[in-house]
């Protein structure tokens, strides 16, 4: 494909010719009707002043008397011609402009009748003849029936009709150059933003450049952030597996150590029973680091919403079945229009923590509410909130759990894992979390992230 600046240039061309062709077509009609009609006029005007100037004779023959008033009509060759003559086809007086022409005025003309043509010379120059037929009363109770004619030459006429479509095209041609150059000029400035955009790129592929600038028309805000937004997400992708790989080694160094360590001990049972302590928390690990190497991580460009509604409602009915010795009460509350703009695998993720946890602490009762608000700078949040009855959690212990491992209470089963993986899930998202008292007695944690 060509350039914009091209295309663009190109298409107001092409819209120019079509315009300014079917303008030039309009104007030339017009003044060529204009024109026309100016030389009917002149014709007539010529024709009427040959009648007045018209008189019977002694043998009932219509000539003119004295001197015309048009001069042309006595100067040969001067362009103008007038002939009188019988419906006969008989030529009763010509005018000496007509002399070495061979002008036919064409077949006579009832009466009353009036009849324009255009001819063509002998020498190939053409006319616009006017002929009418007269019934003049040559004496009393006697009339005869005659043909007025006048001729005009019309090399005059087109020359001016080629004078003026030469100075026209002429003019336009100028014209659409001038609004070309003009557009050029225009086009460059508008797109100035364009090309920075492009050089940024290169910028950035050449690793000399993080971002795209923001300081960008309204039109192109947009696009500029939403490619930063990819980038990012791209970047901490990438940043997310490196650290995921070097967390996993860093971890299992500890597990190897001690098996390492346990192949010395002479009692097999010990040595077995540490073996298999290890191999499950290396286990845990090796999960642990998937999952949080598998979170999508901040919203993809073009990415659909997620419906929070049917996803807690996936997830009642397998804690039900967990819980089921608890006679759990799970109270569901997710508006129609709460939608989170990210993967659904993380949001089932955090979901499920959130619940499983919750389940887990609760005596008896969790509730779990999903709603959509929009933040101060008008961008659409969802906002997730998940309570239980229990024992709650303590203040000096709220932001302790939300590391990988830690526990409030080693009697009950589990390895620490579900709120770390929360906290990262929201982090990635660049969301919040909050852990508060809730009014059913335990714990509440409320999830800020965006939402669409």
């Amino acid at each position: 494909m060509t350039s914009l600046n091209r295309r663009l240039l190109t298409s107001v061309l092409l819209l120019l010719l079509i315009f300014f062709g079917i303008t030039v077509v309009a104007l030339d009609l017009l003044f060529r009707d204009l024109s026309e009609r100016s030389l009917r006029e002149s014709l007539d005007a010529q024709l009427i002043a040959l009648i007045a100037a018209s008189e019977p004779d002694a043998r009932g023959n219509v000539v003119p008397v004295g001197t015309l008033r048009e001069a042309r009509l006595m100067q040969p060759g001067s362009g103008l011609y007038a002939e009188i003559g019988t419906r006969r086809g008989e030529t009763l007086w010509r005018s000496p402009s007509a002399l070495g022409t061979d002008i036919e005025f064409g077949s006579a003309v009832a009466p009353g009748a009036r009849r324009y043509e255009r001819r063509e010379l002998a020498d190939g120059s053409q006319v616009m003849a006017l002929s009418s037929g007269i019934d003049w009363e040559i004496r009393a109770g006697q009339s005869r029936d005659f043909v007025f004619s006048v001729a005009t030459d019309l090399r005059t006429y087109n020359s001016q009709l080629q004078r003026y479509r030469g100075q026209l095209l002429g003019w336009f041609l100028g014209i659409a150059i001038l609004l070309l150059v003009a557009l050029a000029v225009l086009l460059r400035w508008v797109l100035i933003p364009v090309r920075r955009i492009e050089a940024e790129i290169r910028e950035i592929e050449g690793g000399s450049r993080e971002s795209l600038g923001l300081a960008l028309p309204r039109e192109l805000m947009g696009l500029a952030a939403n490619l930063n937004a990819l980038l990012a997400s791209e970047r901490r992708r990438l940043e997310r597996y490196r650290n995921t790989l070097g967390n996993l080694a860093h971890s299992l160094k500890t597990p190897l150590a001690v098996m390492r360590a346990t192949s010395a001990t002479a009692d097999p049972a010990a040595r077995q029973r540490i073996v298999d302590e290890q191999i499950d928390r290396m286990d845990s690990i090796v999960q642990h680091q998937l999952k949080r190497a598998a979170a999508t991580g901040a919203s993809v460009v073009g990415q659909s919403a997620v419906d929070v509604q049917p996803i807690l409602a996936e997830l009642r009915a397998p804690l039900l079945k967990v819980y089921a010795s608890k006679d759990l009460l799970i109270e569901l509350d997710a508006a129609t229009d709460a939608r989170f703009a990210g993967d659904r695998g993380d949001l089932f993720e955090l979901l499920g923590n959130l619940l499983d946890n919750a389940c887990k602490w609760c005596r008896g009762r969790v509730r779990a509410r999903a709603q959509r608000r929009i933040d101060a700078s008008g961008r659409p949040r969802l906002q997730l909130v998940v309570e239980d009855d229990g024992a709650g959690i303590a203040t000096h212990d709220r932001q302790r759990i939300l590391t990988r491992g830690a526990r409030t209470d080693e009697a009950v089963p589990g390895q620490g894992l579900g709120l770390a993986m929360v906290a990262e899930v929201v982090q990635l998202y660049e969301g919040t979390l909050d852990i508060g008292d809730s009014p059913l007695g335990g714990a509440r944690i409320v999830v800020d992230l965006p939402g669409r």
